[in-house]
């Protein structure tokens, strides 16, 4: 009897690992690990023996996302590569290792490891400037970026490209995955006299592109004017080092790649997701709590004096495509809500591709209206200049303040979509 009851168990246990191994396919490699489904521009790079690099003098712009499916550092890769003369690495907001909090002043410094000199182009300077070029003869840019119009990350880009344009001065972007895939792409233009670091190109929040393809798109069509607001803006020579692999449907857990967080708010290869739903409305400091000082950063809309379970049932009563809410309560462990009680919602995802995400916040907010009418958005927060440079125009903070009701916005929000979409399909390197 105890001789059955062992092999039954025995088999019970099996039968649990095969749907676990089911569920969670693995692809072993060669060195052990998970076998990565997406090459990586920077090991293309590597694997082609750093071809289009040798025999010059390189510059990198880069953060702790630079990094291979092995953790190592583009910085690393490249300073240790024969071929290659690294002579000056280019620190964005949060600094090439990583060291700066979100907002912080990046300082020129000298690389501890490699002993290069770090310029900073988040703090008094945001383009390079002559003397930080001076040497150098191509510049080569690896960050992972969000998919968002509002991460900096990619307005650096685009004042290195001009900088390096006016000096004539080779740009090199190594390819990496936009976390939100290639297709979903929402929101409207940024409109005239509301470009910033923040908005620096006239295309949707959330654009669909690699960071190789925006790259390509702004060179060429002439978008790269950012806060200069220039109409003929400098035009780079330009290359972009593809991934292989990549495909527009994948999500950033689709790559089999490990995620490097490329802010300290971003700490999960969902996160930029996440973002997209809750990052506008949490630029209105003193509304809602969104999850930051917490551990669910951008994954929860809350306040000490929400009612939760009204927030909730208002929400459902919405019938939002391709999300559900839960009612949370939660302590943050820092800001303004810090050891106090936040009540409120958490979202999930349940149908990426039919869900709007972008237009979740504005739904809480109409919410919140409705049920809280003495706690509406903007007569409550601060940061509203900062809401209108995000959202690229002041239309939806004026039209929301009168009526609160996301039917008044929704035709702005997707007036640009498809006209996007066509326009940016040209610049494609996947499929």
């Amino acid at each position: 009897m105890m001789l059955r009851t062992r092999l039954l168990q025995k088999i019970i246990l099996l039968s649990f690992i095969t749907v676990i191994s089911a569920g969670i396919p693995l692809h072993v490699s060669a060195r052990g690990g998970t076998h990565h489904t997406v090459t990586l521009g920077i090991e293309v790079l590597e694997n082609r023996g750093f071809n289009i690099l040798k025999g010059k003098n390189v510059g990198l712009v880069t953060n702790p996302s630079g990094v291979d499916h092995y953790f190592r550092s583009t910085i690393d890769i490249l300073y240790e590569a024969p071929e290659v003369n690294l002579v000056a690495l280019f620190g964005p907001e949060h600094g090439v290792r990583g060291d700066v909090y979100a907002g912080g002043k990046v300082d020129d410094a000298v690389d501890a490891k490699t002993g290069l000199p770090v310029h900073s182009l988040y703090g008094a300077t945001r383009k390079p400037t002559r003397e930080m070029l001076e040497g150098i003869d191509i510049m080569v840019y690896d960050i992972q970026d969000v998919g968002a119009r509002s991460y900096t990350f990619i307005s650096t880009l685009g004042l290195v490209m001009e900088a390096c344009a006016e000096a004539g001065i080779e740009v090199v972007v190594l390819d990496r995955p936009n976390p939100l895939g290639g297709r979903k792409i929402e929101g409207p233009y940024v409109e005239p006299g509301f470009f910033s670091f923040v908005s620096q190109y006239r295309i949707p929040y959330i654009y669909g592109l690699t960071v190789g393809e925006l790259a390509m798109l702004i060179n060429e069509e002439g978008l790269n004017r950012g806060q200069t607001g220039k109409q003929q803006p400098a035009k780079c020579r330009l290359t972009v080092v593809p991934m292989q692999g990549w495909k527009r449907k994948m999500l950033y857990q689709d790559t089999g790649l490990p995620w490097v967080l490329p802010s300290p708010n971003i700490p999960y290869m969902t996160s930029p997701v996440h973002y997209c739903i809750s990052g506008i409305c949490g630029e209105l400091y003193g509304f809602l709590q969104i999850g930051i000082g917490y551990t669910l950063p951008f994954q929860v809309f809350g306040a000490t004096w929400m009612d939760a379970e009204k927030l909730k049932e208002k929400l459902d009563s919405y019938n939002l495509p391709g999300v559900a809410f839960r009612t949370i309560y939660f302590k943050p462990f820092s800001g303004s809500c810090a050891n106090k009680l936040v009540k409120g919602v958490q979202y999930n995802i349940t149908d990426y591709d039919s869900a709007n995400i972008t237009e979740i916040q504005f739904y809480v907010m109409q919410a919140v209206a409705e049920i809280h009418p003495d706690k509406k958005a903007f007569e409550t927060a601060n940061g509203i200049g900062l809401f209108d440079k995000v959202c690229g125009s002041d239309h939806i903070r004026k039209t929301l303040s009168t009526s609160y009701k996301v039917s008044d916005i929704e035709d702005y929000w997707r007036k640009d979509v498809e006209h996007f979409r066509e326009l940016s399909s040209r610049y494609y390197l996947y499929r």
